[in-house]
């Protein structure tokens, strides 16, 4: 691993040890799942890697809507943030 610092508010640090506390573990490791979480959600991949990832998405789930069909360009244009 890669030893780095980083500087938090007093209340980020407040609720990051209240937490670790909870949990049991450290705030350490509180960091690094959020940083995991940042990393998959899509943020700072190109448009052509948030296009493949919505993609492999394709079909697995039910969306409830009825108006897919009819309306998938403007739900993959809000996806990709155009």
């Amino acid at each position: 691993m890669v030893r780095t610092q980083i500087q938090l508010t007093e209340e980020q640090a407040r609720r990051l040890r209240e937490l670790a506390r909870a949990e049991g573990v450290s705030i350490a490791e509180l960091i690094r799942r959020g940083v995991e979480v940042l990393l998959e959600s899509g943020r700072g991949l190109s448009e052509a890697e948030r296009w493949a990832k919505i993609q492999r998405g394709f079909g697995r789930w039910r969306s409830g809507r009825s108006d897919v069909a009819r309306l998938h360009d403007e739900y993959l244009a809000e996806a990709l943030g155009r």
